[in-house]
């Protein structure tokens, strides 16, 4: 399938405003619910066969137990690969300390912290990985642009 690039006087049709979801393959369910819903705080949004959707803010993350298929998805999760780095969480508000002091409670280490650029500019994040080793990306809010 051949990419053409859109002209200049063109107008993309596709206009991305947010993330919108991000699907995880886990191979624990129970620990992962535990981990998105009762840790990082994301409400239930639904559940359907093998498949469970929490919301995160304005955004979502779908739980699939790895070597179970969903038909909802089109995807077919018997197959074992890690194709994703990480995916970025935007904070309303961002204490590092208090957000690390309640990670490490929680028995999760941030593996790394400090300014960086994400998708309305600059601004502080941390990194742990979840359960299954995924990256998740907490993004505070974005500096100040004078």
């Amino acid at each position: 399938m051949g990419a053409e690039i859109v002209k200049e006087d063109e107008m993309n049709p596709i206009n991305i405003k947010k993330l919108d979801h991000v699907v995880l393959r886990v191979t624990d369910i129970e620990r992962s619910i535990r981990f998105y819903r009762d840790i990082l705080g994301c409400s239930e949004a639904r559940t359907s066969k093998n498949l469970y959707q929490y919301q995160a803010g304005a955004s979502m993350i779908d739980l699939v137990p790895k070597g179970t298929g969903v038909k909802d998805t089109g995807l077919n999760s018997n197959k074992e690969f890690d194709n994703m780095d990480h995916f970025a969480l935007t904070l309303a508000e961002f204490d590092e300390d208090t957000i690390v002091k309640y990670l490490e409670i929680n028995g999760i280490q941030v593996e790394r912290s400090g300014r960086r650029f994400g998708a309305e500019g600059f601004g502080p994040s941390i990194y742990f990985k979840d359960p299954d080793g995924n990256f998740v990306e907490l993004k505070g809010p974005p500096e100040n642009v004078s």
